[in-house]
């Protein structure tokens, strides 16, 4: 373990936390801290919930083996949303509104958390967003995004298309708002770029096929799809057709082996954003990030690794992001030596965290924007005779 990371985590052992901030106790009477996570632990997106709840598991440990907060454990929450508003809603109602619970992870997907945030600052309750790319967080208090912004993400996209000489390109979203913000900027991004617009095709969450909307796209230079469980469902219809077009992701969600499970062949070549993500490059692990790397062998020694069954491809069974919003919650808190929302807020905004601390090996300097990320970067599916893997581009 890095000499800063123990450091920091024995740091906090110390921490002379304030009455209000450990107001929880557990089963036995112990001082107890409450973590909240409302993400999709069931239905076709559940491998979000699972991978975030990995993570945090991991990162929770990691502080519980050193005594904890102030000699407060740490205890995770977990609501499943089942990609179901209602149930998201209702969940961050129910943790919103519990003082033991000092941070809350979710609920994933934009259209969920617009729904929900209101209720989080009018209880004054922190919280991190892993799986929201739309929309902004610098008129909140209390929020944060562990996310790469869907803006960053589409400046870097749009530059390599234009690189690459692309004209055209259609997009393929669901209905959400997401899915709207993400037409929104398209509209207004790809002109400047002199790439032609086609249009936004919806999708369904209970189409069998995506066919009927790549179909549309069938001559454009490229085809962007959706981040979300849809997106493989776009990248299989391509593969149907014989789309001979550039496949971009709308964001990071294209790292998930799903989409290459789901395309094949087709995914070769199929380009997305995301924070750092090193695990699918062809690099010696001595080269990855300090934290990023000690994370990822956590989570495998404790939950495997996902091996697609057709492809081959994998992937960590864990999602380093939102380990990155516990990190800075406890780094926040050992600066304030509080849990009251009030006084880490402000604390999490003045971060300034190096890629070689934090769980995903991403630099975390969140600011008045409360972005936690500053810096993209674009990545490549491609293929081999040794299977799947990916390479880090970069747009002009």
């Amino acid at each position: 373990m890095r000499r800063s990371v123990v450091t920091a985590v024995a740091g906090l052992a110390a921490l002379a936390v304030t009455a209000t901030g450990c107001s929880g106790k557990s089963a036995d009477g112990k001082p107890e801290i409450q973590v909240g996570l409302i993400s999709p632990m069931s239905g076709p997106f559940a491998v979000l919930g699972i991978s975030q709840q990995n993570s945090l598991n991991v990162q929770i440990e990691k502080i519980n083996a050193t005594g904890g907060i102030d000699g407060a454990k740490l205890k995770l929450i977990v609501r499943d949303s089942a990609l179901d508003p209602g149930k998201a809603v209702q969940a961050a109602n129910e943790l919103a509104g519990n003082d033991a619970v000092k941070l809350v992870i979710g609920p994933s997907l934009t259209a969920f958390y617009d729904a929900a945030k209101g209720t989080y600052e009018k209880n004054k309750k922190l919280n991190c967003q892993p799986a929201v790319s739309t929309g902004s967080f610098a008129e909140l208090k209390y929020g944060f995004r562990s996310q790469d912004p869907f803006l960053l993400d589409a400046e870097k996209v749009v530059g390599w298309l234009k690189q690459e000489g692309v004209k055209s390109l259609g997009l393929v979203y669901e209905a959400d708002d997401t899915g709207k913000n993400t037409d929104a900027a398209l509209k207004e991004m790809l002109p400047k770029a002199g790439i032609k617009y086609l249009g936004y095709q919806t999708n369904r969450a209970d189409d069998q096929s995506h066919r009927a909307y790549v179909e549309k796209f069938k001559n454009a230079g490229a085809i962007m799809v959706s981040s979300s469980a849809g997106g493989s469902k776009t990248m299989a219809a391509a593969a149907e057709i014989g789309f001979k077009g550039k496949l971009v992701g709308g964001g990071s969600g294209m790292q998930n082996i799903s989409f290459v499970e789901a395309a094949g062949d087709a995914a070769d070549g199929a380009v997305f954003p995301a924070p750092l993500y090193q695990y699918p490059e062809r690099i010696d692990r001595a080269q990855w990030k300090p934290g990023y790397l000690e994370h990822i062998k956590a989570i495998e020694a404790k939950y495997g690794k996902n091996v697609g069954p057709k492809t081959g491809a994998t992937s960590p069974k864990g999602a380093a992001i939102t380990a990155d919003c516990l990190f800075a919650f406890e780094q926040a808190v050992k600066a304030v030596k509080s849990t009251d929302a009030e006084k880490v807020a402000p604390a999490i905004e003045a971060l300034d965290l190096t890629a070689e601390q934090t769980p995903s090996g991403n630099a975390v300097k969140p600011g008045k924007t409360h972005e936690f990320y500053n810096e993209v970067h674009l990545y490549q599916w491609s293929k081999d005779a040794k299977g799947w893997f990916t390479k880090e581009i970069s747009s002009s």
